[in-house]
Parts: structure tokens; C-alpha cells; sequence
């Protein structure tokens, strides 16, 4: 399996990144975001990080990079593409996933590792999970506060394209349970043709023992399987 893993100026996880694809003999290319082209893959990676500075809002600047073409285009024809904090953020801002990543509740940076329900496993991208499973994977952002309209919501409900959501240890969904405000605890969604997820936790911090736990391992297994 190939995957291109795009980077920006501000990416500061895209070697986390490159690392965890290696691990699980996915074979990464770092793609420049100035290029006009990128190399056939089976996944694409928006990466974690401040692309520009995350100056305008979070993800703006980077949706309107050169590469951002080709990447929309791979989306489109169903190749699987996933966007991680930043990289979330950058997926809304190209409109390839609803809503909006919104400054947190308590309007600080927030980097800990939190608690995740796997809210459905029949994704490219979960399959390796558990439904109703606990996984715990750090998270590090300023803007994860996912926020959209009440029909959206609905029909991210009803379309089962709520993947992850932050909860607590008792699997409970709730406000104390919330880091950042999001509505409906959500922590990571899917499209309708479920082939392009965003996420704000971080699986690629989350693969080594020594690193503090695996739990995100299942992410790209996922993929490979």
C-alpha cells in the first residue's frame, strides 16, 4: 500500500506521520504542497501542525495550496484520504467534510491523552475496532471545537458518519467528558461515501508502547485490512 502524505509550511506531524505509515509497511512520499502533481496512492495524509501559521483560520490558507487540487480530485474518485487535527480542519475548509473547527470552549491549547468511543466500525479507517470500543489517543489543538448546524448534525446522525467521540472512562458522552466543546462530543467524522475522514486526536502519536500506548495502531491496520 502508498500513501502521499502532503506537507505544509507549519506541518509539524507529518514525520510522526511517515514514521507510523512505516511501521505498518505503508509506504509514504512526502508530497510539497506547491507541487501540481502527486504520485498514485492508495491513501492521501493531511497531517497535524499550524500550516501557515494557522493565520486567517485554521486550514483556510492550506485548502487553497496547489497540491489541494489533486488531493479533492483523489477524494473524489473514492481514493481514501484522512486529516488529522490540522488536517480535519483543512477538510472543512475544502468542503470535503461539514461543519467547522471552532477555538476551544475555554479558549486554551489543550495536548493530553483523552478517552474515545468508537462510535462506528465499519469504515475503512475503524474496521479493526470494536462498536462501543474505548480507545485512548492524545490529542494537541487550539481549534477542535467541532461545531455544525442542527440539520448537519442530523444527518451526520442519521448517515451513521460520526465515527469517534470523546467520552469518559465509563464510556459515558457528556459535558464533563468534552475537552473542547464540540457538538455532540464529537472528536472524528466520515463522508457519506465514507472513504475521507477527519479527526482531531492524533493515531500516529499513538503506535509505540514507549510513547505512552497502541491504540491508534488500529487506524492504519484499518487500512491495510
Amino acid at each position: 500500500m502508498k500513501a502521499n502524505v502532503i506537507v505544509f509550511p507549519g506541518s509539524n506531524c507529518d514525520r510522526d506521520v511517515k514514521v507510523a505509515l512505516e511501521k505498518f509497511q505503508i509506504k509514504p512520499t512526502m508530497v510539497w504542497h506547491q507541487e501540481n502533481e502527486m504520485p498514485k496512492s492508495d491513501v492521501v495524509v493531511l497531517p497535524g501542525g499550524f500550516s501557515y501559521g494557522d493565520y486567517l483560520r485554521c486550514g483556510s490558507m492550506a485548502s487553497k495550496s496547489n497540491i489541494m487540487n489533486e488531493v479533492i480530485k483523489h477524494a473524489n474518485k473514492g481514493g481514501y484520504l484522512i486529516g488529522i487535527c490540522n488536517g480535519f480542519q483543512i477538510l472543512t475548509e475544502t468542503g470535503l467534510l461539514p461543519g467547522a473547527l471552532l477555538r476551544n470552549k475555554k479558549l486554551k491549547f489543550i495536548c493530553k491523552y483523552v478517552n474515545l468511543l468508537i462510535e462506528n466500525n465499519s469504515t475503512p479507517f475503524t474496521s479493526k475496532y470494536k462498536k462501543n470500543e474505548k480507545i485512548k489517543i492524545p490529542i494537541a489543538h487550539n481549534e477542535g471545537n467541532y461545531f455544525a448546524d442542527e440539520k448537519t448534525l442530523n444527518e451526520l446522525q442519521n448517515n451513521e458518519q460520526i465515527v469517534l467521540k470523546y467520552c469518559d472512562e465509563n464510556l459515558n458522552i457528556n459535558e464533563e467528558s468534552n475537552p473542547n466543546g464540540s457538538c455532540l462530543n464529537i472528536a472524528g467524522i466520515i463522508n457519506k461515501n465514507k472513504n475521507v475522514i477527519g479527526m482531531m486526536p492524533h493515531p500516529e502519536r499513538c503506535v509505540e508502547n514507549i510513547l505512552g500506548g497502541t491504540d491508534g495502531s488500529g487506524i492504519f491496520q484499518s487500512l491495510l485490512n
